[in-house]
């Protein structure tokens, strides 16, 4: 076990430089001047050189990806063009804010997900089956930006029992868990948790009628085992699939929660995202990037991890 950790950690170096010199290169070649939302509209050539030797804008692109690395790695992503302050520090903040948002909606898809597939899955062919789904199937081709508004409008405008926008009360960014802040969360987790809760209730469907069509569950039945007992081995043999599906649910919605972010106004890394591409802020784009392309990788390999340690046939060698 600890030699398979030890070849999946050394097998992710490599992949977290590819993702970290992608990052840097796709920001890089992307069209506009970086330095255009801070320049006055008169500024002059001399004052456009000091700003480009002060963001390392005059260097090749070799030197600034080998000098952003190396400061990456001591903590320091650079400064936000747009504000001045420490890029580190605001995307931190939001990486905050988007873990608990990604993390409630995972846990709400995860749940109801499991929940469907398992029944689908169990009373396969039967009007149960083809309800879970439908219900499946919908969750995952109803655009979810589409949807947040929908819940907006029926719940913040219409019934005006949950609020429509933001993190707090009085657009505090800090978070308490209680009441007057959780009531922000509700929408856009729900809002969020309906794609992974459509993938997930397939995968587990699809898992579940494979296991109960295998040869050790009608021997199990042979020998006069209890539905709840059938029950328990399926889930066992499922855990380790579920738990894959689940934890690469989670690391696409920090990375692609910028819409529903956007929707809600949540302070989160998609918001960041959304404000640093209008603002051509290179620095803050840079970072968040980073930051959340790491998160993700390292998500992987948990994930791997946790699979093996549930199911150790699936080592690979």
């Amino acid at each position: 076990m600890f030699l398979y950790l030890l070849r999946r950690v050394i097998y992710t170096l490599p992949i977290m430089l590819g993702v970290a010199f992608l990052c840097f290169l796709l920001v890089h070649i992307s069209p506009g001047d970086p330095l255009v939302s801070i320049l006055p509209p008169d500024a002059s050539i001399e004052l456009q050189r000091q700003l480009m030797t002060l963001y390392g804008f005059d260097r090749s692109y070799f030197e600034q990806f080998v000098s952003w690395i190396w400061r990456a790695l001591q903590g320091d992503l650079g400064t936000s063009i747009a504000t001045g302050r420490p890029v580190a520090d605001e995307v931190f903040r939001a990486v905050g804010n988007t873990l608990m948002l990604a993390g409630v909606a995972t846990l709400i898809g995860f749940f109801f997900g499991s929940l469907f597939g398992f029944v689908a899955g169990y009373f396969r062919d039967s009007w149960v089956d083809r309800a879970a789904s439908a219900l499946s199937v919908l969750g995952v081709s109803v655009p979810h930006y589409w949807l947040g508004m929908v819940l907006v409008i029926i719940f913040s405008s219409w019934l005006m029992i949950l609020p429509a926008t933001g993190a707090g009360p009085g657009g505090s960014g800090a978070w308490v868990w209680d009441w007057a802040h959780v009531q922000y969360l509700i929408l856009p987790a729900v809002t969020m948790s309906v794609i992974p809760m459509g993938i997930i209730a397939r995968t587990v469907r699809a898992l579940v009628a494979d296991i109960l069509a295998q040869e050790f569950v009608v021997g199990l039945k042979a020998k006069g085992m209890t539905d709840v007992g059938i029950f328990l081995h399926v889930v066992k043999n499922a855990a380790p699939t579920a738990l894959a599906v689940m934890g690469l649910q989670l690391g696409y919605l920090l990375g692609g929660s910028i819409l529903i972010e956007t929707v809600f106004s949540w302070p989160g890394t998609g918001f960041l995202l959304n404000s640093a591409i209008f603002q051509r802020d290179l620095p803050l784009l840079q970072g968040t990037i980073l930051v959340l392309a790491m998160f993700f990788v390292l998500l992987n390999l948990l994930v791997d991890v946790l699979q093996t340690t549930l199911d150790p046939r699936i080592q690979r060698s």
